[in-house]
């Protein structure tokens, strides 16, 4: 597009914002291609699509979406909530590609009684409204199955797909099936239960369905009652029955109040490394929730959760068919929805229900996580990484991480050591080992910057890629000196950060910045896991060069005092057997092998005299 058309456009969309009404209504833009690739809602249109173009807008994702308007329609509507319900319908019929995307895309069962005669119950994912009433969705399967069983125990309604007319079951059409016989089923095809009786069954059962579980047990107590005192005691004990059963499914739902009754709860929960959302349903009647969910959603222009939630709420209200005119939610909502209440609770049973709605939204979390990074092990890496990326608020995600550490007794055999992880795992291969070669006695940050120096001045000169971060083992004042030789002396732009100790000596604070400041992170969060297991491996790594340093230097030491061994054979034997103690252990024919059978028996003469006065 050159600057002459581009001049036209604005001027087109300038004058299509300038006569919108300042009402309530939804909007539309459109693409080169007159596709549309956002919906949105607003109470005043004219102010909410102006914002858009607005030369302050700094998220770089809205920036993307205007650059990419072409055109713009808009439908003016009475309400808030008509605004609401048509952005809702319209996502769903277009699917605009910059619209919030809800991640979950199956059809879970419902129940349905069906309009027949002799009313048959069964789950189904096949929705039409023609074939009877629906209860549901259940996400959860096994809480249908429930229902379900709970149902056929109490009430055995048929589950033959035989067509039944009440006029063939008077001309005896019919006959019984298995599952009479099985006292599954009534046998109302041959009129063993009236149609009447049958249809009262079927009314209970969808009681049951929408929750009503409490007022059918009073009924069917004051229904018990009402039998025994006419004398039918059979019919009195069938209802007891009946009533021993819907208390003890009851008693296994989960009451959480019983002066709560039909109110939805919604909670949200973000994911700030993936720009997911995930945001929990739950709906409660008569004091039990007898619906509960979580739907996953991806965001696509950096929503808020206000705005995020309040499209949440009119379309999982919509599926879940909720009437509900009380809506608990975490946060203030402007937005009016008809006769609908938003309330955010600060106390009582209802902060508790949105407590556990949280609860359920962040376990849902974890466990989604849990399931991708199993199908995909790359991905945890890449999570950790995001998440130190955003903990440090750096510009670049750490993929290349290098950590020091010394290690020395008394100045003596003075090394470091420099491990280095990529991708959030040890490269060991780019791990490197230093004896100390400027620095006399126990100086700590003197040798620290002479290795820092070596490392990275080596790296410049050989054009090898620098880390992303480094980490350095201890404080604020190992963090100064790395500093010093890395910004200071090789005017290099790399991120430091240290791993503090406590007084016990256990890792406990991450350190970044300079004035370095403490990075609030939890001490038993799988990053700070990860920080500490490299900070163990350098230190693992250092040591161990020190140990076998020391070792080599008491083989030389030693082996100094065989008169006949010179340099050479010296060499062939710290090589061969690194240390003093798997020296002594040597056999005869294996010292021959590396040095000849002549000096082979000159060294082992020599451990066995020494041997020999141990033991006068």
């Amino acid at each position: 597009m050159n600057s002459e058309e581009k001049k036209q456009l604005e001027a087109k969309l300038k004058n299509i914002v300038s006569n919108m009404p300042e009402q309530p209504g939804s909007y539309q833009y459109y693409d080169d291609k007159g596709t549309i690739i956002y919906v949105g809602k607003a109470k005043n249109l004219k102010r909410r699509v102006s914002s858009y173009f607005h030369k302050e807008v700094d998220r770089y994702k809205t920036k993307v979406l205007v650059s990419k308007i072409r055109d713009i329609t808009y439908t003016v509507v009475k309400t808030e909530e008509d605004a609401l319900l048509l952005e809702n319908s319209l996502i769903k019929k277009y699917n605009p590609r910059y619209n919030v995307l809800l991640k979950d895309g199956k059809t879970y069962p419902s129940i349905c009684i069906t309009n027949e005669p002799f009313p048959r119950i069964f789950s189904t994912r096949n929705i039409n409204k023609k074939w009877g009433t629906y209860f549901g969705p259940y996400p959860h399967i096994s809480t249908m199955y429930a229902m379900l069983d709970v149902i056929n125990r109490l009430y055995k309604p048929r589950t033959c797909h035989t067509p039944i007319l009440p006029e063939k079951v008077r001309e005896k059409k019919y006959k019984t099936c298995l599952k009479y016989h099985l006292k599954r089923c009534d046998a109302p095809c041959v009129a063993y239960v009236s149609q009447e009786e049958y249809r009262e069954n079927i009314r209970q059962a969808r009681e049951i369905l929408k929750g009503n579980t409490r007022e059918m047990l009073n009924y069917l107590e004051q229904e018990m009652m009402r039998r025994a005192e006419k004398m039918e005691f059979e019919k009195a004990e069938e209802i007891k029955q009946k009533i021993q059963v819907l208390e003890g499914y009851c008693a296994k739902s989960e009451v959480v109040s019983h002066t709560i009754n039909n109110i939805d709860v919604f909670s949200i929960v973000n994911d700030t490394i993936d720009s997911n959302a995930y945001i929990n349903y739950m709906h409660v009647k008569n004091g039990s929730i007898n619906q509960a969910f979580t739907f996953e959603y991806k965001k696509k222009l950096d929503e808020s959760d206000a705005d995020l939630l309040l499209e949440a709420i009119a379309e999982i209200r919509e599926r879940f068919d909720s009437k509900a005119r009380e809506i608990i939610v975490p946060f203030e909502i402007e937005w009016e929805m008809g006769d609908v209440k938003f309330i955010v609770p600060q106390k009582g049973d209802k902060k508790r229900l949105l407590e556990l709605s949280e609860m359920n939204g962040k376990q849902y979390k974890v466990d989604r996580l849990k399931q991708a990074e199993k199908l995909n092990p790359e991905q945890k890496q890449t999570r950790l990484m995001k998440e130190l990326q955003a903990a440090l608020q750096m510009e670049k995600m750490p993929y290349h991480i290098e950590c020091f550490d010394n290690s020395n007794i008394s100045g003596t055999n003075a090394v470091a050591g420099c491990v280095v992880f990529k991708g959030m795992k040890p490269s060991k291969k780019d791990y490197r080992k230093y004896n100390i070669k400027t620095v006399e006695g126990p100086d700590d940050y003197a040798s620290m910057q002479e290795v820092v120096r070596r490392r990275y001045s080596r790296m410049i000169e050989e054009g090898t890629p620098l880390p992303d971060l480094i980490i350095t083992d201890g404080g604020r004042g190992q963090m100064e000196t790395v500093r010093q030789v890395v910004e200071d002396e090789l005017h290099l732009s790399i991120p430091i950060a240290g791993l503090a100790k406590d007084d016990r000596h256990r890792t406990n604070e991450l350190l970044f910045g300079f004035p370095p400041v403490v990075i609030g992170m939890k001490t038993n969060s799988e990053l700070f896991l990860i920080l500490t297991h490299i900070q163990d491996e350098v230190h693992r790594y250092a040591i161990t060069f020190h140990r076998d340093k020391r070792s080599k230097a008491a083989l030389h030491s030693e082996l100094d005092e065989i008169k006949g061994i010179g340099k050479v054979t010296k060499d062939k034997l710290t090589a061969r057997w690194k240390t003093m103690a798997r020296l002594k252990k040597a056999t005869l024919d294996e010292l021959s092998e590396v040095v000849g059978a002549a000096k082979a028996r000159i060294i082992r003469e020599h451990f066995e005299q020494k041997e020999e006065k141990k033991m006068e």
